[in-house]
Formats: C-alpha cells, structure tokens, sequence
C-alpha cells in the first residue's frame, strides 16, 4: 500500500517507520524542516513518566513503552532516553482521589519500585527543595526524561534506512477526492501526491488544515523556560532528577541540568490559545509566576537568569485523550493527532498503534482513541486545570 503521511513530528515519524517495515511503501511530507522547530514534538527534553493517576490504559501504555526506551537507546546513535527518576512532591501527603495518591495506588500495583518522601530523604537526597512547602510525594526511579528534537532525527536516519522517503518544506494545501474518498493531496508547491492512504499527523496545524477537527481540537501554547544557574552541578540528575511540584494543582515541572548547564522548567496548565504559525510572546504573568515559585520552591535557583523561553504547542483535544483513526465519512484518510501536551513519552507504542489502526488490525490501545463527538473538557491526570496564580 502506498501510504502518505503528512506532518514529521513524533506521530508521523514513528508511523512512517512501522509501516515501511510492515512493507508499505512510505513518504512523510513535512511543511517546514526535520525535526520542525515549532512542533511539539521538538525541544531539547520531554518527561518520560507513566505516572497517571488512576488510568490504568496510560499507564499500561507506558509499562510497554519502557521496553521501546531501552531498546531504541540501543540502536541509536547514543543513549537519548535518561531513565534519572521522576520526583513528585506535594505539599501535604497524598491523600486519597488525588493525582498522587492514586499514582502511588496504581504504579505500586504495577510494580515500580517507589520511594515514599519522607522530611529525611528529602533533606539527605534532594536538598534543594524547600521542606517547609513539601512534605510528602514520591520518587519514582523508574522514569527519567529523553532528548526530544534528537529523538525525531534519530527516527527519520532509520526511516531513511528502511526506505521511508522524506520530503521537507512541502505541506498540505488541499485534499484530492476521488469517487468521494480521498486519493491523496495536493501540496503547497503545487505538487499532487496520490496514495492508497493519507495520514494526517500535523500536530497543532491538524485542525487548521482539517475544518472537521475544529470541535475537537485547539491550540494550547504552554510557557518554557531555560534558565542558566552559577553552579549548575547543584542541579544534576543525582540530587535533581526530573520533577513536578504539586503538578496537578501548580503545573510545574522541570529537569536536571543539562551538559551546557541549562535547567529548563515548564508550566503543564491551561495554558493559552494561538495560532501553530503566529508568533507569541510568554504572557508576563507567566514570568511573576515562575519568580514566586522559585523564591518560595527552589531558592538556590531564583537567582539563575532566563536565558531562553519557548512557548511549547499542545494540539489538545476536548478531552485530553489522543486521536488516532480513520475519518468517520473518508475511509482513506487517517487521522493521528491530538497529543495533548502528554503524547511523546509514548513514542515507542505510537508507530505500532497507528500502524495496527491503518492496517485494521486490533489494537488493546486503540479504542480510547477513536472518533468521537466533543463533550465535556477534561485533561489527563497531571495537567492544573486550575492554577493557583
């Protein structure tokens, strides 16, 4: 089957290479350049956590997931998945129904090897928090965080390996139809692409380039931060692995120091609507909130200047679940997209479920993911949908 796919992020690059090695023939069309440096998907790290709450489907998605980290550290070019932990604190002990205490619940039941917080710990093993706001949480060693733009590079060198072809700064500019089903596109060079089966994996372009998606999904842009400490030492992954601060009530999160000394913190909240090609400044209480958090959280690192921000784009459907199917009235054109603000720790179970779901094959995964009318809004489990600032 000839197979186009549209849009080169963490979707699109992990489908393109498990179809081409199921024996399709596959060309990814990307807009811009590999990896696209507005896409979701391309930043220097994204959190690889299966910390969800009670939703047993993400977490079970994220015990095979592991699997996948490993073994694509193993045949990448270096190590780019860091499993450093997960630190999740809070600021009284979890208690039951919270975000944290059913993580505790359901990873314990899964089997990951927790560690409750205790004032001791924290005060031996992660200094740098303030022990008078967190007092309770966990680490969870199991976790860590991955190199997010070279991941992306890393899949389209195997895709090109494996015969995918990629085409860079030729996008969607319109579907071609024929006998009532799409038969492919035509880009915005003028170029018609024809296929057995188009996919459409444009992450936060998605619905702008698909009106029909307009109900489903919208566009979220979410503060980011890097910040340049005196000492970076004080902030590696040892005594600083990733970590999230009363996550679902605040939405801050961040990691170790990267080898350039480089700290970056994010916020994964409401966040604020754009347009994916509009340029977009941080709202400025965004900058008074991380001040406050820092004074108060982390004082070794307020003083640490912001020496970059990046407004990090969330394709978020309605209910913060991805969509992964085939049109409800176009049967040849799939739809991969929605990821949501948490869709790249799944990166190695994404390619399988969207293949399985363009071959029609069963998929344990794929139910949760199929078209759907809107309803009411809800986010994943870590995700503040009411920020204290």
């Amino acid at each position: 089957m000839k197979i186009n796919v549209i849009g080169g992020g963490i979707f699109g690059v992990t489908a393109a290479l498990e179809l081409q090695n199921r024996g399709h023939q596959v060309a990814v069309f990307e807009k811009g350049t590999l990896p696209e440096p507005k896409a979701s998907s391309t930043d220097i790290s994204k959190m690889i956590r299966a910390d969800y709450g009670a939703d047993e489907l993400y977490t079970n998605m994220m015990v095979e997931a592991f699997e996948g980290w490993h073994r694509w550290n193993r045949i990448f070019s270096r190590p780019r998945y860091h499993e450093v932990g997960f630190l999740l604190l809070t600021r009284e002990p979890p208690l039951s129904g919270t975000f944290e205490a059913e993580s505790i619940r359901m990873l314990s039941q899964k089997g990951f090897p927790l560690v409750h917080l205790d004032e001791k710990i924290l005060s031996g093993r992660f200094p740098l928090w303030n022990r008078e706001i967190y007092r309770g949480g966990y680490f969870n060693p199991k976790a860590g965080w991955a190199e997010s733009s070279a991941i992306v590079s890393e899949l389209v060198t195997l895709g090109k390996k494996e015969g995918v072809q990629f085409i860079e700064n030729e996008g969607l500019e319109s579907f071609i139809f024929k006998n009532e089903e799409v038969a492919g596109f035509q880009s915005n060079t003028g170029n018609k692409h024809l296929a057995d089966l188009t996919i459409l994996t444009a992450g936060t372009w998605s619905q702008h380039l698909l009106p029909d998606l307009k109900t489903l999904i919208k566009t979220i842009g979410q503060p980011v931060f890097h910040l340049l400490p005196e000492n970076s030492r004080l902030f590696s992954a040892e005594t600083f692995p990733g970590w999230a601060a009363d996550i679902s009530k605040t939405g801050w999160y961040g990691f170790p120091a990267q080898p350039n000394g480089i700290v970056k913190i994010a916020n994964h909240g409401v966040g604020f609507e754009k347009l994916p090609d509009a340029d977009a400044e941080i709202p400025t209480h965004y900058f008074e909130a991380l001040r406050i958090f820092l004074e108060t959280s982390l004082p070794a690192l307020a003083p640490a200047p912001v020496v970059h921000t990046r407004v990090c784009m969330y394709a978020d459907t309605f209910d913060g679940n991805f969509l992964i199917d085939r049109h409800p009235i176009f049967e040849n054109l799939l739809l991969a997209t929605g990821g949501s603000g948490h869709g790249f720790k799944f990166a190695p179970v994404l390619g399988n479920l969207i293949a399985d779901v363009a071959e029609g094959k069963t998929n344990i995964f794929a139910p949760r993911f199929a078209w759907r009318e809107p309803g009411e809004i809800t986010f994943e489990a870590a995700r503040c949908a009411d920020p204290v600032f």
